[in-house]
């Protein structure tokens, strides 16, 4: 008998050892991915912005910044898609240094295939490229109302034309060499002008291989330079089987484009007010995926536990492609960081100042992040 205790207490010993020596799961093992996608500041902005990314976003453990900038560089490529007052290389070196003190990947992002306008608005590429535009019979400049009167707003270039990748490429390489970027963000999302009747190239093709060889292409592109492609996941999930509708799933057939895209690109999967399981779906697909919050607090915190118990729950396979939460922001930087700043926000309603949940909501995600810490 004296011999089975000593034996029970020295498995016990061990197991106790055991359990000590296994190191702590660190907040990189429970959510790899913490990241912000903000428009890039105005030059007159950007001395706030880098103070926000030193005194806010690091100690909140973000690890990931999401640039969307679009037009707003001085490309020296194509300067004549430059916006007013673009920042400038030596702005974007800023940008990248502070980020690496703290240890912040820079994925710069450019619209690419649809959101080349918004409402009456036409932007830059097609507004200099006529020629590229996927509708050029939906005339923009006539419309005075949100949404478009064919229910829609932002058009497309046509990624069949000949010549429209020798100008996108040359901004998206000239982008990624200035923030010294592998990761690049190709938006993608609520592409609804697609495979339009009316395109000579375009037109009676299949939606989802167009959209597909579109993805693709830019994959490829960035693989010859080891970088890595991220889009939004919107267009990829079927948006009648889910009953999850136009805006946030496809209602066009380009989820079928799934199965047809390389494994490389990663997912961003955005639902604001649901913490939908898409990202299960993309991940049994064989993606990297990190849900995507705006709005909505409670979501964003659903968002991030869903994260951390699937990584937890899943076989390792699995649980790797969980990649964790990224919070959105719309309004441009400069009109955002005053709102989050406002001690008052905490109060504001959201049909007095819908920047003000977006701010709230971008705060509880820092508390959540702060917690896994």
């Amino acid at each position: 008998m004296k011999h089975i205790f000593l034996t029970f207490l020295f498995i016990c010993f061990v197991q106790m050892s055991f359990a000590q020596a296994e190191p702590a799961k660190t907040i990189d093992d429970r959510i790899p991915v913490r990241g912000l996608a903000i428009p890039v500041p105005s030059v007159q902005g950007l001395d706030a912005f880098l103070q926000f990314i030193e005194k806010d976003l690091a100690p909140a453990q973000f690890n990931m910044l999401i640039l969307r900038v679009d037009w707003n560089y001085a490309y020296e490529n194509h300067p004549e898609l430059r916006n007013p007052n673009p920042l400038t290389k030596s702005d974007a070196k800023k940008i990248l240094s502070v980020c690496r003190k703290h240890n912040i990947k820079v994925v710069p992002e450019v619209n690419l295939l649809g959101h080349q306008s918004w409402a009456k608005n036409t932007f830059k590429l097609l507004s200099v490229y006529p020629e590229f535009d996927e509708t050029p019979h939906v005339k923009t400049e006539n419309y005075t109302e949100f949404p478009n009167p064919d229910g829609l707003y932002c058009k497309s270039y046509c990624p069949l034309h000949p010549d429209v990748h020798k100008v996108v490429f040359a901004l998206v390489d000239e982008l990624m060499d200035a923030f010294e970027a592998d990761y690049f963000h190709a938006g993608m999302d609520e592409v609804f002008y697609i495979g339009d009747d009316n395109c000579p190239r375009c037109g009676g093709r299949d939606k989802a291989e167009l959209f597909a060889g579109e993805l693709t292409k830019i994959q490829n592109h960035l693989s010859q330079k080891n970088r890595r492609l991220m889009i939004w996941g919107d267009r990829l999930i079927d948006g009648k089987t889910t009953g999850i509708g136009m805006w946030e799933a496809s209602m066009n057939q380009t989820y079928r484009a799934i199965d047809l895209i390389p494994k490389e690109v990663f997912i961003c999967d955005w639902h604001y007010k649901r913490a939908d399981l898409t990202n299960v779906y993309f991940a049994m697909k064989g993606f990297d995926v990190a849900s995507c919050s705006w709005n909505t607090p409670e979501a964003a915190a659903q968002q991030i536990k869903d994260m951390v118990d699937f990584r937890q729950r899943s076989v390792p396979v699995m649980g790797n492609r969980f990649q964790g939460l990224i919070q959105t922001v719309w309004a441009g930087a400069d009109r955002f960081l005053p709102v989050y700043y406002d001690p008052e926000t905490d109060k504001v309603q959201e049909k007095e100042n819908p920047l003000a949940s977006n701010a709230r909501t971008l705060k509880r995600v820092m508390q959540e992040f702060v917690k896994l810490k």
